[in-house]
């Protein structure tokens, strides 16, 4: 079976969300072959599953190119199909055994077609199970709208993110299509029929409607990323469709820390770990209704005192919410010893600035003192222990809670 007109046009005068890199190497490989050279056969792969770790963290895998579907193409391009991820993330969510969901990213983007159901998907799975991800190395496009939707980001040092845009390709074969002495004459009904002929060159009517849909699209995208990173769609087109890589995606507010998978998976299983508070195995739920029950009741009163299970919960509670006041505390002070700002850190702090907003603010001081828009530098080690604030934990703790509420 020949491929090639199937691939062409998933390829040109369609929307996609790609690295533009990556779309080179595609067209690179697939116009040649236009002129009557086909692909070999590829005889479909085994189905890719998530692998499930003895700490209930499932693992997903996103790949290679993405598209809505591989009809038998993913042994030879190594390409990942939405529906095969929406597949693993439905099964993740509703499998009692898995805890949270850790998305494994090195992917340049794909189409376009079928990807904002898919974040939308995983983006709803953050309401029954924690969902990460991590760029690794690369989460461009289509990818990082998938990577977007969790709720924490990793980045390894050498990995990418961002290329918020979105591009469509017309080929012009006309001129070669003279040189091999060919003429094409469509006949067609409806003006747009024709639309993206590759036989002829692309009209300023086409070119127009293509543009549009193109734009379109963008917005879908901009809107993804602006709700599962907490960015204003603003802060999002500013990033030109540019690539973020290391401390750079960081900084810009499209990750949320430098760390390699296995940092990723350590620090999720360590946040399932915290997160639960483990009962004694001795203490039985006990039926206590009716007259005949008197002997369980009984039996009830050599149970721990509630009144100390309450203590432990409300303990517990105050241990997750000073470690939550210190991460927020950790990366107000990161961000602004990256910008080169450290001393700016005590006053968001003490007014208990959302990072976000932290983050934006810096970032336009920045752009405003030397039109850059990367900022680069990581602090030192010491640099948060060396330096003394008082930290008013629980007023920090509400505040981020009404922002969430909010």
């Amino acid at each position: 079976m020949n491929l090639l007109p199937h691939i062409a046009g998933r390829v040109f005068a369609t929307p996609l969300m790609i690295s533009r890199a990556k779309l080179d190497v595609i067209v690179s490989i697939i116009a040649p072959r236009l002129q009557g050279e086909s692909l070999p056969p590829a005889a479909p792969s085994a189905a890719r599953g998530c692998d499930v770790g003895t700490d209930g963290i499932a693992i997903i895998p996103i790949t290679g190119t993405l598209v809505r579907r591989t009809v038998g193409l993913e042994a030879q391009s190594g390409l990942t199909s939405y529906a095969e991820i929406a597949e693993q993330v439905q099964q993740a969510v509703a499998d009692p055994s898995v805890k949270a969901i850790l998305l494994n990213l090195d992917s340049p983007g794909g189409e376009a077609g079928g990807v904002f159901d898919l974040a939308d998907q995983i983006y709803g799975a953050r309401q029954a199970k924690p969902v990460w991800a991590v760029a690794n190395e690369d989460a461009f496009s289509a990818a990082y709208a998938l990577a977007a939707s969790a709720q924490r980001l990793y980045v390894t040092r050498t990995g990418g993110v961002g290329s918020i845009g979105v591009i469509a390709m017309h080929l012009d074969q006309s001129q070669a299509d003279t040189d091999e002495g060919l003429k094409y004459s469509p006949i067609f009904a409806g003006a747009h029929k024709n639309d993206y002929s590759p036989h002829e060159p692309l009209a300023d009517p086409a070119r127009a409607t293509l543009q549009a849909e193109v734009d379109r699209v963008y917005g879908l995208f901009v809107e993804g990323v602006a709700r599962g990173r907490n960015l204003s769609p603003e802060a999002v087109r500013a990033t030109e469709a540019a690539l973020f890589f290391g401390e750079n995606g960081v900084a810009a507010g499209l990750a949320d820390k430098i760390g390699t998978f296995e940092d990723a998976l350590a620090d999720l299983s360590t946040s399932l770990s915290s997160s639960t508070i483990t009962l004694n195995p001795s203490r039985k739920v006990i039926k206590m209704t009716t007259q005949e029950n008197q002997p369980q009741i009984e039996a009830a009163k050599e149970l721990p005192n509630l009144d100390a299970l309450k203590a432990e919960f409300i303990e517990k509670a105050k241990a997750d919410a000073r470690a939550e006041a210190m991460a927020y505390v950790a990366e107000v002070f990161d961000l602004c010893a990256i910008a080169g700002v450290p001393d700016k850190a005590k006053d968001f702090v003490s007014k208990a600035v959302p990072s976000a907003e932290v983050r934006h603010a810096l970032l336009e001081a920045k752009a405003k003192e030397d039109e850059a828009t990367a900022i680069v530098g990581l602090p030192s080690d010491n640099a948060l222990a060396a330096t003394e604030v008082k930290i008013d934990t629980a007023a920090i703790y509400q505040n981020r809670n009404n922002q969430k509420g909010n």
